[in-house]
């Protein structure tokens, strides 16, 4: 099992930028593609960015060009870039796996708020 502790979230005005980091307990880049995840009060949580383990990226169509997902496999961290934010991106952001079968137990998240 792999311990994940997101960080990086906060307060910040619509058209702001915040950088969430995601640090694992071990390495799991290279046996999972990895993703940030973000979920909205009441609502199911889902995935926003992806990256591969050759560093191929993807990303939800709501945060496409706004936000930029990489990661330092040497610091076996994750990180989200996130540029023009809006207060529909307000939400509890994770990290994990994206493969099923290399799921890991759900860290607790770092709370990003977007005011208008």
């Amino acid at each position: 099992q792999v311990h994940l502790v997101e960080s990086g979230g906060g307060l910040v005005q619509a058209g702001g930028s915040l950088r969430l980091s995601c640090a694992a307990s071990r390495s799991i880049f290279s046996i999972s593609a990895m993703g940030w995840y973000r979920q909205l009060q009441g609502k199911q949580r889902e995935l926003v960015a992806t990256i591969t383990r050759g560093g191929s990226t993807d990303y939800a169509d709501s945060v496409k060009g706004r936000f930029t997902i990489s990661r330092d496999n040497a610091k076996n961290t994750l990180y989200l870039q996130m540029n023009s934010l809006k207060p529909e991106d307000t939400a509890v952001y994770y990290c994990n796996a994206v493969e099923a079968r290399y799921l890991q137990d759900w860290g607790q998240g770092t709370l990003v708020t977007v005011s208008s």
